[in-house]
Protein backbone atom coordinates (compact mmCIF):
# COMPACT_ATOMS: atom_id res chain seq x y z
CA UNK A 1 0.00 0.00 0.00
CA UNK A 2 1.06 3.67 -0.74
CA UNK A 3 0.71 6.48 1.53
CA UNK A 4 0.31 10.06 -0.25
CA UNK A 5 0.16 12.81 2.14
CA UNK A 6 0.42 16.82 1.04
CA UNK A 7 0.60 19.38 3.39
CA UNK A 8 0.03 23.50 1.86
CA UNK A 9 0.43 26.68 3.39
CA UNK A 10 -2.19 28.36 1.98
CA UNK A 11 -2.72 32.44 0.74
CA UNK A 12 -4.05 34.50 2.90
CA UNK A 13 -6.40 35.75 0.27
CA UNK A 14 -6.66 34.52 -3.41
CA UNK A 15 -9.40 34.56 -6.23
CA UNK A 16 -11.62 36.66 -4.44
CA UNK A 17 -12.18 34.66 -1.09
CA UNK A 18 -10.29 34.67 2.20
CA UNK A 19 -8.01 31.96 3.34
CA UNK A 20 -10.84 30.15 5.35
CA UNK A 21 -13.13 30.20 2.21
CA UNK A 22 -9.88 28.93 0.07
CA UNK A 23 -9.44 26.12 2.74
CA UNK A 24 -13.04 24.78 2.77
CA UNK A 25 -13.00 25.03 -1.08
CA UNK A 26 -9.94 23.00 -0.95
CA UNK A 27 -11.27 20.60 1.71
CA UNK A 28 -14.57 19.97 -0.33
CA UNK A 29 -12.79 19.73 -3.86
CA UNK A 30 -10.49 16.97 -2.32
CA UNK A 31 -13.19 15.29 -1.13
CA UNK A 32 -15.00 14.87 -3.98
CA UNK A 33 -12.08 12.55 -5.83
CA UNK A 34 -13.03 9.35 -4.43
CA UNK A 35 -16.07 9.38 -6.19
CA UNK A 36 -14.69 10.23 -9.67
CA UNK A 37 -11.44 8.29 -8.98
CA UNK A 38 -11.30 4.09 -8.56
CA UNK A 39 -7.64 4.27 -7.68
CA UNK A 40 -7.89 6.09 -4.25
CA UNK A 41 -8.16 3.04 -1.56
CA UNK A 42 -8.97 6.13 0.96
CA UNK A 43 -8.86 10.09 1.95
CA UNK A 44 -8.37 12.24 4.67
CA UNK A 45 -8.40 16.55 4.26
CA UNK A 46 -7.90 17.71 7.48
CA UNK A 47 -8.16 22.01 8.29
CA UNK A 48 -5.30 22.75 11.22
CA UNK A 49 -6.80 23.80 14.67
CA UNK A 50 -3.32 24.91 16.22
CA UNK A 51 -1.71 27.40 13.74
CA UNK A 52 1.57 28.48 14.60
CA UNK A 53 5.09 29.31 12.10
CA UNK A 54 5.71 25.56 11.46
CA UNK A 55 2.33 24.88 10.90
CA UNK A 56 0.73 23.93 7.44
CA UNK A 57 -2.76 24.99 7.02
CA UNK A 58 -4.31 21.78 5.21
CA UNK A 59 -3.21 17.91 4.76
CA UNK A 60 -4.30 15.74 2.62
CA UNK A 61 -3.71 11.72 3.75
CA UNK A 62 -4.71 9.12 1.19
CA UNK A 63 -4.28 5.62 0.26
CA UNK A 64 -3.29 3.44 -3.37
CA UNK A 65 -2.96 -0.06 -4.08
CA UNK A 66 0.66 0.87 -5.44
CA UNK A 67 2.71 2.81 -7.41
CA UNK A 68 0.83 2.38 -10.57
CA UNK A 69 -2.34 3.34 -9.19
CA UNK A 70 -0.67 6.97 -7.44
CA UNK A 71 0.25 7.78 -10.96
CA UNK A 72 -2.96 7.03 -12.78
CA UNK A 73 -4.25 9.53 -9.97
CA UNK A 74 -2.15 11.58 -10.04
CA UNK A 75 -2.77 12.49 -13.97
CA UNK A 76 -6.87 12.29 -14.06
CA UNK A 77 -8.32 14.76 -14.92
CA UNK A 78 -10.80 15.61 -11.71
CA UNK A 79 -7.13 15.55 -10.10
CA UNK A 80 -5.37 17.83 -12.41
CA UNK A 81 -9.07 20.34 -11.75
CA UNK A 82 -8.08 20.66 -8.26
CA UNK A 83 -4.27 20.98 -8.72
CA UNK A 84 -4.83 24.07 -11.05
CA UNK A 85 -6.95 25.50 -8.08
CA UNK A 86 -3.97 24.54 -5.98
CA UNK A 87 -1.36 26.27 -8.07
CA UNK A 88 -3.04 29.46 -7.07
CA UNK A 89 -3.80 29.60 -3.54
CA UNK A 90 -0.92 27.92 -1.85
CA UNK A 91 2.22 30.13 -0.77
CA UNK A 92 3.91 26.55 0.16
CA UNK A 93 4.06 22.99 -0.79
CA UNK A 94 5.34 19.36 0.83
CA UNK A 95 4.78 15.76 -0.24
CA UNK A 96 5.66 12.59 1.36
CA UNK A 97 4.95 9.43 -0.39
CA UNK A 98 5.72 5.95 0.90
CA UNK A 99 4.77 2.33 0.71
CA UNK A 100 4.13 0.01 3.39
Amino acid sequence: MITHIVLWKIQDQALGLDKSELMEKLKEDLEALPAQIEEIISLNVGINAQPGDAASDVVLLSTFADWDSLNRYQHHPAHQEVVAFVKQIVSERRVVDFEG
